[in-house]
């Protein structure tokens, strides 16, 4: 039995993980969720997993979420702030940590976990944006697995030989290709773009997402931290990596490796898969 946490539980990716583990009760247990301010969305998943504890970052949404939870007979106790979510994220009662905190926000308790030798599902892609070498490095340390969440990078950990090391370019691999579905503006021209609205950015072809990831996704932002973050994981110069505009996202990347053979991860586009099977791991899943 698997004891997960799950940071930024009322996102989301959040989301996706409770119904994931939700379909294994006999593999995962939920022993900590944690979220920004959402406290009436945690409330709903503390009394329907039960877990030890509960972290909201601000204190009075926290102080209420315990009223809350005592009224609803639920023993779940509450903390608060950024050290109580590094404190959950390196508790010896957690095997595995969802880090699906957005921003800069999830960097501590992501860096806490690795440093604490967590199985660690990296959704918190700005972690490795900001601060990828002390993440990797913290990972090696502690004996910790970083395993990608994002469903590209997810893809390409599949495809990869299982000699991987987190960080470091793995041998016979010649080159990474990223794929980008283009978003709800793939066919909009210049002209028309000066007049679309934040919901027709939000509107993505093929994901349902946060709003937030939705209009990076849009303007391509979030492909650019995605190939800094392929670059960080898999040791690769950004030459090395080239980005594929795929609107059906059913490819979700490639590894082309030196014999020119291409090994290419294919699914629905839905983030339970990913999260599914980095929840699982593998035999020498990205070991640091």
């Amino acid at each position: 039995m698997k004891r997960v946490a799950v940071l930024g539980s009322t996102g989301s990716i959040g989301v996706s993980t409770l119904d994931v583990l939700a379909r294994h009760p006999d593999r995962y247990m939920v022993t900590a969720l944690a979220a920004c301010s959402n406290r009436l969305a945690l409330l709903d998943q503390c009394v329907r997993y039960r877990p030890a504890v509960a972290v909201l970052q601000e204190p009075e949404a926290a102080r209420l979420l315990a009223l809350d939870l005592r009224a609803a007979d639920c023993p779940t106790a509450v903390a608060c702030g950024v050290d109580a979510l590094s404190a959950v994220a390196a508790s010896p009662e957690v095997d595995v940590v969802m880090a699906a905190i957005v921003g800069a926000a999830g960097l501590p308790s992501t860096l806490a976990a690795a440093r604490a030798g967590k199985h660690v599902l990296v959704a918190n892609k700005e972690s490795l944006v900001m601060a990828g070498a002390l993440l990797v490095d913290a990972a090696r340390r502690g004996g910790a697995v970083l395993v990608p969440i994002d469903s590209e990078h997810n893809a390409i950990f599949q495809c990869m030989p299982p000699s991987l090391l987190t960080g470091q370019a793995p041998r016979g691999v010649r080159r990474i290709l990223l794929t980008a579905s283009g978003g709800p503006f793939l066919r909009v021209t210049r002209e028309q773009m000066a007049d679309v609205t934040p919901d027709q950015a939000c509107a993505h072809p093929r994901w349902r997402m946060g709003r937030k990831i939705s209009v990076d996704s849009a303007t391509l932002m979030n492909k650019g931290l995605e190939l800094i973050e392929a670059c960080v994981l898999f040791g690769m110069e950004p030459s090395r990596v080239s980005v594929v505009v795929h609107p059906q996202s059913i490819v979700h990347s490639m590894v082309e490796y030196v014999d020119g053979s291409i090994l290419a991860q294919l699914g629905n586009p839905d983030m339970r898969t990913p999260i599914a099977h980095a929840s699982v791991g593998r035999s020498g899943s990205a070991p640091v």
